[in-house]
């Protein structure tokens, strides 16, 4: 596997999300109502003991005003900060060998990510949909994307790229008999 494994991520989210909730001032019960998740399972990742999921993620950096990117520490720090291959964590992994990698983001609550998708044939991830007004940018660079969004279905083929308001339930697919890779940016800004 390539970048961060899965207990290095697991034991740096538990620290930095307790830190950041003490920070806020929240309680435990507080922030998993922010957050629309159980407070057992808070507890969990703070204890280092669960591995949430990127919806997870998602809803617990957005009730603590943060990107994904700041919990598991490649967002961007003043002028330039370089990652480098071993500290790019693999937060996905597809039932079939498929990987999502967070390869970079920016700090704080307005996010921007640059992600890198791996899908085996027949591999599917789903998401509840992100804040209102999010926007993705996807290029395939290989075998053909699949995107559902509210209902609708778009098929992405290498070389093609695609925009979509995300903030809805969305999925991402790999419904070919070929392996599939593409980029993806998530780009989450506050309303102004």
């Amino acid at each position: 596997m390539t970048g961060a494994d899965v207990d290095t991520i697991s034991q740096a989210l538990a620290g930095k999300i307790k830190n950041y909730r003490k920070i806020s001032k929240l309680s435990l019960d507080e922030l998993s109502r922010r957050a629309g998740i159980s407070k057992g399972m808070l507890v969990e990742i703070e204890k280092g003991s669960a591995n949430p999921s990127i919806g997870i993620l998602c809803k617990l950096s957005a009730a603590l005003g943060l990107s994904v990117a700041d919990l598991v520490n490649v967002s961007s720090e003043p002028a330039v900060h370089l990652i480098d291959a071993p500290e790019i964590p693999t937060l996905w992994h597809g039932p079939l060998g498929g990987t999502a990698r967070l390869l970079a983001g920016t700090t704080g609550p307005d996010m921007i990510e640059l992600w890198q998708w791996e899908m085996a044939p027949g591999e599917r991830f789903d998401s509840d949909g992100h804040t209102t007004g999010t926007v993705e940018l996807f290029h395939v660079e290989q075998g053909i994307l699949t995107i559902g969004i509210d209902g609708e279905q778009w098929q992405v083929k290498a070389g093609q790229s695609l925009v979509a308001r995300t903030d809805v339930p969305h999925h991402y697919a790999n419904s070919a008999e070929t392996p599939l890779r593409f980029t993806m940016t998530v780009a989450e800004l506050t309303a102004r």
